[in-house]
């Protein structure tokens, strides 16, 4: 099961500070780009935009990885940030984890994976060996098919975790 739990989980992608990714060591953000950075009609926020901008500001890389095979869509996104991306990934694989790894020469320990799906950004972050960071959907209401199946699912993992997040702050 500690596979499927993320080393952070946040509300959304702009609640990730500098301080967060200091502490952790963090150098890249490889980030998820349905229901991560745009929603299901492809709207990108200018929130998000700018937290991109201050998080490059701060010397912080970001790379987009995405599942989707809508190649337009990824390097719209991606241009917007001014960033390379990869399309088609196939997570959780880790081949396209690995692949931004040796392209950046970013050690996976300086490395985070954002992104608002277990199964697939955290299992494939937590498999590569990266730092995970679970996001909430932009949109909880509209999800593409091949999602909304899992998001029950989803959703008890992430109670229990927070659960568990509960009882260790408790602990002295």
């Amino acid at each position: 099961m500690k596979i499927l739990y993320p080393n952070l989980y946040i509300k959304k992608v702009e609640d990730i500070t500098i301080e967060i990714l200091m502490k952790n060591k963090i150098k890249l953000l490889i980030l998820d780009v349905d229901n991560t950075l745009i929603d299901y009609y492809k709207n990108l926020t200018e929130e998000v935009v700018n937290w991109a901008k201050q998080m490059k500001g701060q010397g912080i890389k970001l790379y987009i990885l995405s599942n989707t095979n809508d190649k337009r869509k990824v390097k719209e996104v991606a241009e917007v940030f001014g960033v390379k991306y990869k399309h088609f990934a196939m997570k959780p694989l880790t081949r396209g984890f690995k692949y931004i790894e040796k392209e950046m020469n970013i050690k996976p320990e300086n490395i985070a994976v954002v992104g608002d799906q277990i199964f697939t950004d955290i299992l494939g972050g937590n498999r590569a060996k990266m730092f995970t960071i679970l996001v909430d959907p932009i949109d909880d209401k509209k999800d593409y098919w091949y999602t909304a199946w899992k998001r029950p699912i989803e959703n008890k993992i992430k109670k229990n975790f927070k659960a568990k997040e509960e009882k260790n702050k408790n602990v002295y």
